[in-house]
């Protein structure tokens, strides 16, 4: 099965949200658009507050390329999943950071054991769950519903 960016990025403008201005997220960092860290990657030179949509897309696209590389890069072979694991893996990536998901080893483990339920339960019990809330949920759902 072909991994959809347009389902992704559908995923993450639900989970993310959008602001043209900046404000902290849940962990205290600075963010702005659709949950692009301003501590990590500063605005373009020259952007200014508020974003216009155009700006907002623009930063997203970037984030996502950026995501997909990290994760190509770190977990090959990511891609060949079916479609809702690619999907959780690179939602997962986006708000962790690449960096941040290769933490998780239990879940990868099981993931790359194609035992993508046992890896929905593992996510079910971390902080990060329970940090995140919905968006874990819709994430577990995904990965159960993964054949």
């Amino acid at each position: 099965m072909t991994f959809s960016i347009t389902n992704l990025k559908r995923d993450l403008a639900v989970d993310e949200g959008s602001r043209a201005t900046r404000y902290r997220d849940s962990a205290g960092h600075w963010t702005i658009g659709v949950g692009h860290n301003l501590d990590a990657s500063p605005l373009p030179s020259g952007w200014r507050e508020p974003l216009t949509q155009t700006q907002i897309d623009e930063l997203f696209s970037r984030d996502v390329s950026r995501t997909l590389a990290g994760l190509d890069q770190h977990l090959p072979g990511w891609r060949s999943r079916p479609e809702p694991v690619a999907r959780s893996l690179a939602n997962m990536a986006y708000n962790l950071g690449v960096a941040g998901l290769l933490g998780f080893t239990t879940f990868l483990r099981l993931i790359s054991e194609g035992r993508y339920a046992d890896a929905a339960s593992d996510l079910n019990g971390t902080l990060w769950a329970r940090q995140v809330g919905a968006r874990a949920t819709r994430i577990e759902a995904l990965l159960r519903s993964a054949r």
